[in-house]
């Protein structure tokens, strides 16, 4: 501060022909203290700094420099708030002081704590701590500081194990409490918003018992103090601090040191003596040798004459330079270019708090200049304590925090850090550790936020970010993964021709037509046997026939469903076994009229005849036309993708489109298969080797039988296993009908042709 005056009083451009005095007073970091000193400057006992002619207004105070710390300077901001003094300070950091209308007349040159809170919270969200412990001193820049931290470290995300408050006041048990407290706790980051004093109370205790490995975080007030840097246990301490700076001038003036300055001052006697052990005046310790002024200040190394970390000191500068660009401002006029200051003008403290409000300079490259609440703008260094070479701590600047850059862009850092125990990797401190993609958050009862399980998400959800609070489903048509971290499309299913099922009905079915056609080849050969002609042959083709179109009709049924095969699989089916059944039912009415035509006075085969036989099955054969032409128009079958059957996959089906249709259809075949079973075994008991009512009995049997069972296993049957059912009912019914009706008649035409004859046909024993 005497620099700064004494470069002020020097200047040509800055209130040139005027003096500033100055009186300096030792707070001793006392609230009471400040406060009598306060009072003292308010009734202006104090004594002239400058006498003689240099002096206009002789202990008339225009501002005050300080307080360092929040609480005094809180106190003296009260006190003087009425006289309107402004108070500029260079230490005291507490956001409450930015409320100007408890503290009108404060500014400062260091930034609110409220910056310095917001930046801890983006450091040590930045690292990815979630879980981390809190100290504070007992004070209102412990506590306010640190209120305000614990706020912006909230609206981050970040939990706190424990905030505890102490003041180098306090009874030591208090201060091993809350060191016992750090070695207890499972946060392994440790945000210390203290002053200095009370940090080196709690390090030093910490240090007679060590504590597990500590990640500390430090505020301005101690993390750049040189003094703690011998608790090596601290290594790899990170923080905010003022920026470093150079102040030209400044160690010479600190090493021009003559003998009558340092006994003019009690501070630098003190320092003198402590320094080079020994004694000046006659008030100094009896114990020690005279001081003989062969002492060089300039050969020691202390953090008097170390100015290579300027700090506080350049907001001191600051501070004086603000208030004398006020004074200047309110006293000095430039005409012509020429600044005039007229050191006869009277000007009240009033004057300066004004002007002060208005101050916008630089000085060595530093701007200066407050807002509306009297603060500058935000910068800060981020230092880290890394050990030398030597094994010795030394401050690092890593990076830098300026408040004034976009959202987002404040934080830079530039430089490799080290941390706690001289490691190299971010160290870990979460409560619980993150939960994987595939698993959801649930939060531990009675414990902060950052504390949880992770639990697998349900059936059918994902979550695809770590520490994801919520699962949520998928898509219908997409199933989770294994691990449930993202949504892969259903497997479709359906009844391929490429699978084993798809083959193995594939082959029965073709096998089955093949057999048709040997079966019609055969007949066609010994068309002319007594056989065939005996057992209607024009209805016995027409019958095999439709029994090709059975089992050809089921292969529409395989491969992935379309447009086209959903309407021909149930249609062709419909139509064919209509087909069949009618041919069955006419040679069934055939051998009814027939034996009936053989009592005396009956002549019923003149209206049974084959174009009666051909109209009975063109008749019966139309009616399901009409049916299954009434479902294609009204409501017909459609592809769809059944996403209910199954969660994890999708079945490619028919829909009915009409249940009614579906089942009119079905209906209809079974209407016939009955009359054809009830006609058949009627007939059953007929005489002579041509009767057929046995053999189609037989295959009625069978053929109701199938359907009755395929009924509730059709309903039942999931998915492709349903279409594999119905196919199975088809070929198992033509199957039935076939073998029957026609192996009988084969067997006897290829390996018994003896009994293919009129007279064996004409025998009255069984068949």
């Amino acid at each position: 501060m005497i620099f700064a005056i004494e470069e002020i009083n020097n200047s040509t451009e800055l209130l040139p022909g005027i003096k500033l005095g100055y009186q300096i007073y030792d707070s001793c970091a006392s609230v009471p203290v400040a406060m009598h000193v306060t009072f003292q400057l308010l009734s202006g006992l104090d004594p002239v700094f400058y006498t003689g002619d240099n002096c206009s207004q002789s202990g008339t105070v225009m501002a005050i420099v300080g307080e360092s710390g929040s609480t005094p300077s809180i106190s003296m901001s009260r006190i003087i708030r009425p006289f309107n003094i402004p108070q500029v300070s260079y230490f005291a950091t507490c956001a409450c002081l930015s409320d100007k209308q408890q503290y009108p007349s404060f500014f400062r040159t260091i930034p609110s704590d409220q910056f310095q809170a917001d930046a801890l919270a983006k450091l040590v969200k930045h690292f990815g701590w979630t879980w981390i412990g809190a100290i504070r001193s007992d004070s209102d820049y412990g506590n306010n500081g640190m209120a305000s931290f614990l706020d912006a470290a909230h609206k981050e995300g970040i939990c706190v194990e424990y905030s505890e408050s102490f003041y180098r006041t306090h009874p030591r048990s208090r201060i091993q409490r809350v060191a016992d407290i750090i070695r207890r706790s499972t946060a392994v980051v440790v945000v210390a918003f203290t002053s200095h004093g009370e940090m080196r109370i709690l390090l030093e205790e910490l240090s007679l018992k060590p504590s597990p490995p500590r990640q500390w975080i430090g505020s301005e007030s101690w993390v750049t103090d040189p003094d703690l840097l011998r608790f090596s246990f601290c290594a790899g301490a990170i923080g905010f601090g003022i920026e470093k700076s150079v102040i030209p001038g400044l160690r010479d003036f600190l090493l021009d040191l003559s003998p009558s300055k340092v006994a003019a001052s009690p501070v630098l006697t003190e320092f003198w003596e402590e320094e080079f052990n020994c004694r000046l005046g006659q008030r100094s310790a009896t114990n020690k040798n005279a001081c003989d002024g062969t002492e060089d200040i300039e050969t020691i190394q202390s953090p008097y004459t170390d100015t290579s970390q300027l700090r506080i000191s350049n907001m001191v500068y600051k501070a004086v330079y603000a208030i004398a660009h006020a004074i200047h401002n309110a006293m000095c006029q430039e005409t012509h270019s020429i600044t005039q200051c007229d050191k006869f003008t009277s000007i009240k403290s009033k004057q300066v708090l004004t002007q002060l409000k208005k101050v916008k300079f630089s000085q060595n490259g530093y701007d200066v200049s407050f807002d509306a609440n009297g603060d500058p703008v935000a910068t800060y260094e981020l230092v880290n304590w890394q050990q030398s070479e030597s094994g010795s701590i030394e401050l690092v600047t890593v990076g830098y925090y300026d408040a004034s850059l976009p959202v987002g862009q404040e934080f830079h850092i530039n430089k490799n850090l080290t941390w706690m125990e001289g490691g190299t990797q971010v160290p870990l401190s979460v409560c619980s550790d993150s939960c994987p993609a595939g698993t959801r958050k649930v939060l531990q009862k009675g414990k902060p936020i950052c504390c949880y399980d992770c639990i697998l998400c349900p059936e059918g959800e994902i979550s695809n970010a770590t520490d994801s609070p919520e699962c949520f489903p998928c898509s219908k048509e997409f199933w989770p993964h294994a691990k449930r971290d993202t949504c892969l499309p259903k497997p479709v299913e359906f009844l391929s021709f490429n699978e084993g099922l798809g083959i193995i009905l594939s082959a029965f079915s073709v096998g089955g037509a093949c057999l048709s056609i040997m079966t019609a080849a055969v007949f066609h050969r010994h068309r002319t046997s007594p056989i065939v002609r005996a057992n209607n042959s024009e209805l016995s083709f027409l019958l095999l026939f439709s029994l090709t179109l059975c089992f050809l009709c089921s292969l529409t049924f395989i491969g992935a469903p379309s447009e086209w095969s959903c309407m021909l699989r149930h249609t062709t089916f419909g139509i064919t076994f209509v087909l069949c059944m009618s041919c069955v039912l006419g040679k069934t009415i055939v051998v009814l009229m027939a034996f009936t035509a053989t009592l005396p006075g009956r002549n019923v085969m003149k209206w049974f005849g084959p174009p009666q036989q051909r109209m009975t099955v063109v008749s019966f054969t139309f009616i399901q036309v009409i049916i299954c032409t009434l479902w294609l128009v009204l409501s017909p079958p459609f592809p769809m993708k059944n996403l209910t059957t199954y969660k994890e996959r999708i079945i490619l089906e028919c829909a009915l489109g009409s249940a009614i249709g579906f089942w009119a259809v079905l209906g209809y075949i079974g209407l016939l298969a009955v009359f054809c079973f009830v006609l058949a075994v009627l007939a059953r008991k007929l005489p002579d080797n041509f009767n057929e009512a046995k053999l189609i009995t037989f295959s009625m049997l069978i053929f109701c039988a199938v359907w009755v069972t395929f009924i509730p296993a059709y309903v039942s049957s999931p998915g492709k296993f349903t279409v594999a059912v119905e196919i199975f009912a088809i070929l198992a019914s033509s199957f039935g009908l076939i073998l029957c009706i026609f192996a009988p008649k084969c067997f006897i035409i290829l390996f018994k042709p003896e009994k293919n004859t009129k007279k064996h046909l004409m025998n009255k024993s069984q068949f």
